[in-house]
């Protein structure tokens, strides 16, 4: 029962969190284009009322003209919207999903003994210090370095070597699928504690001023923007590392947290080709193609660089044996099942057999075994998922033997 209202919490969780995520990104991106977008108002009214640019747009049957006030408007109006709950609800919902998917069962998700093995409690304790202790050093670093002579430079050097830091420390001490949710995670936490501590703060000194009278300090404005781009181009990355969980040969390769920088890098520089093909279009700046090369040509590089190796020539009769496995029959003597059975019993029926059953998957019977022979051949095997971390110690030998077994048709009689 505990299985499966952790799937539900799970389920509707991640939902959640995939919602607030898209109206999150999608604010953030909008005013991205929108900044870069801005051209200098025509209209001498908009100029005396203190507009730095405008835009005229297009989009569901009307026309939409916003304009923007580089410190302060004339006036405040009565109703002055607040972007913010997208950036607090999609950390929260993330941070519960992290909570009932890892944290609950660290030491099934969370731990690879053959990494590091510590107690569950060491583990999330380790894993909630990513997020906060990466908070702490990129905000020294932007405290520090953000206001200098090629201060955006600077930051972005000093953050990129921090994430590649975290990333190795992640990839080395916990398990492969965690290592790149967690690395993502820490981002993302930064992205709304930026929003948290300095934007939205920010924005509310300037309200304040403005109420009180008093002149704008336009140093908020600076904060908040700089703030914010950094969160632009963090966006693409904490994507790619939340979506990897659901592909085991990137998490799964030997160097992954390589893998992890590479393809993070390549999301960040994509992005930059994103923000400056606006500047492009209104000939501020060059066109950006070279940055989406570059990110194009990493990513088919990292990919190319994983490419497997060669298999060898499927034995014949593979296709029926596969055929005669789903339908519950055998093509060879059944030898090897006994064998299957024990590693079964020694590896699996921990998770899977009548005192748990997680996923709601029982392996520990004759009849489950070949009805799910396909998910054991593919899990074990293929993508050796399964045991999850290998908590249980399987072998690559019993991992080969359950090889043998499903290709020889998967027979479940002695």
């Amino acid at each position: 029962m505990e299985s499966y209202l952790l799937d539900w919490a799970n389920l509707l969780l991640r939902w959640l969190h995939v919602i607030t995520a898209i109206a999150w990104v999608g604010s953030s991106f909008y005013f991205v284009f929108l900044d870069s977008s801005l051209t200098p108002p025509q209209d001498e009214d908009l100029k005396r009322q203190g507009v730095s640019g405008e835009l005229w747009a297009v989009h569901g049957g009307g026309f939409y003209h916003p304009v923007k006030f580089n410190v302060s408007p004339p006036k405040l109006p009565g109703h002055l919207h607040w972007f913010y709950w997208e950036s607090y609800s999609t950390w929260l919902s993330g941070f519960a999903l992290f909570t009932v998917s890892y944290l609950w069962s660290a030491s099934t998700y969370l731990i690879d003994k053959s990494r590091m093995d510590w107690a569950p409690s060491q583990a999330i304790v380790v894993a909630l210090a990513f997020l906060v202790v990466f908070w702490l050093l990129y905000d020294a670093i932007c405290r520090v370095f953000g206001q200098r002579k090629n201060g955006d430079a600077i930051v972005g050097a000093l953050v990129f070597g921090l994430v590649c830091i975290a990333s190795w420390l992640a990839c080395h001490w916990f398990a492969g699928r965690a290592a790149f949710l967690l690395v993502g995670a820490m981002i993302a936490t930064a992205m709304s504690a930026n929003v948290f501590f300095w934007i939205i703060p920010g924005q509310r000194k300037v309200v304040a001023s403005i109420k009180a009278g008093a002149p704008v300090d336009p140093i908020h404005g600076k904060r908040g923007k700089q703030r914010s781009v950094h969160n632009t181009y963090f966006t693409l990355p904490v994507l790619f590392a939340m979506l990897s969980n659901h592909y085991s040969f990137l998490w799964s390769h030997p160097q992954n947290w390589l893998v992890l920088i590479l393809m993070m890098f390549a999301g960040a520089a994509i992005r930059q080709f994103f923000v400056m093909r606006h500047g492009y279009k209104l000939g501020r700046n060059a066109h950006p193609w070279p940055y989406a090369l570059v990110g194009v040509l990493v990513i088919l590089a990292t990919a190319v660089w994983m490419r497997p190796a060669p298999a060898p020539a499927a034995a014949a009769g593979t296709t029926e044996s596969i055929a005669a496995a789903q339908a519950g029959t055998s093509t060879s003597s059944g030898s090897d099942y006994a064998a299957v059975r024990t590693v079964l019993e020694q590896r699996c029926y921990q998770c899977h057999g009548e005192q748990v059953q997680m996923k709601n998957l029982r392996v520990d019977s004759d009849a489950a075994v070949r009805q799910h022979a396909q998910a054991i051949y593919q899990q074990v095997v293929v993508t050796k998922l399964m045991p999850m971390n290998n908590s249980t110690g399987i072998t690559d030998a019993e991992r080969a033997l359950i090889g043998r077994w499903f290709q020889a048709g998967a027979p479940t009689t002695p």
